[in-house]
């Protein structure tokens, strides 16, 4: 006797690629939400603290960050704990270490300009880690940097030291490239929003808090304008899928 074969008709075969395909393309679909929402968070969050840094200085007529902490416990009016008065406290400026770098957000956490509750302890913080503890944290949990310094992409080798707000580590080029579109012009080291130099941030602020800006842009030139290796025409590498392109945004 013969006996009867069985098998998938090419109606089943059908249906069951249709299904993979509607599951593909929910997943391809969630994870560009999910980029977009990472995207607009960290857009978000720069405007909040360009918005809460320049709503302290109208304010108080003081540099939060920059204001000894005895005359910042006195006009708001709450215990704030960085920094103490000392070399470069009072000039105006948010110098490049950490005493300051962690009083921003002290101070404008006291002043109510920025929710989060960042209370560092009595002193300055000593390292990295424990600067990390009490300050912002971007989508893929690395710490807000708000400072004065060298440390962005730019054309010239020597660039002056300008007031930036270092959106943290560990974002990846695809998301930095996205949000420089949405906010800027698009390119690593023009406009407003750069990619760090690979340089360390300054005295305190190590490559720890640094990015690699080679391996996240690409050149069209041969040869580079300068030390820095890049030059007008550099573009976000999305190719290389580099993890760790940390923009700054220029105040």
């Amino acid at each position: 006797m013969n006996k009867r074969q069985k098998g998938f008709t090419l109606v089943e075969i059908a249906i069951v690629l249709i299904i993979i395909g509607l599951l593909l393309g929910g997943i391809l679909k969630g994870q560009e939400l999910i980029n977009s929402a990472r995207v607009r968070n960290l857009a978000d969050q720069n405007a909040a603290v360009q918005t809460a840094y320049y709503g302290f200085i109208d304010r108080y007529r003081q540099v939060p960050g920059d204001w000894a902490k005895a005359e910042a416990t006195r006009a708001i009016g709450k215990t704030v704990n960085t920094p103490a008065s000392g070399s470069g406290v009072g000039n105006g400026r948010v110098d490049n270490n950490f005493a300051e770098a962690a009083a921003v957000w002290e101070q404008l956490a006291r002043a109510e300009f920025l929710s989060g509750g960042f209370t560092p302890a009595t002193r300055a913080p000593a390292s990295e880690e424990a600067y990390a503890k009490n300050v912002p944290l971007n989508a893929f949990n690395g710490p807000l940097i708000l400072t004065q310094n060298q440390s962005y992409t730019d054309d010239d080798a020597t660039p002056p030291a300008r007031l930036n707000l270092h959106l943290g580590r560990n974002i990846p080029v695809n998301i930095a490239r996205e949000l420089d579109v949405k906010i800027d012009d698009g390119l690593p080291n023009t406009g407003s929003l750069r990619l760090t130099r690979r340089q360390s941030l300054g005295a305190k602020f190590t490559n720890n808090f640094a990015s690699n800006f080679a391996a996240c842009s690409s050149t069209a030139a041969a040869t580079p304008a300068n030390g820095n290796g890049k030059r007008a025409t550099d573009i976000y590498d999305i190719a290389d899928d580099a993890q760790d392109c940390g923009p700054v945004f220029l105040y």
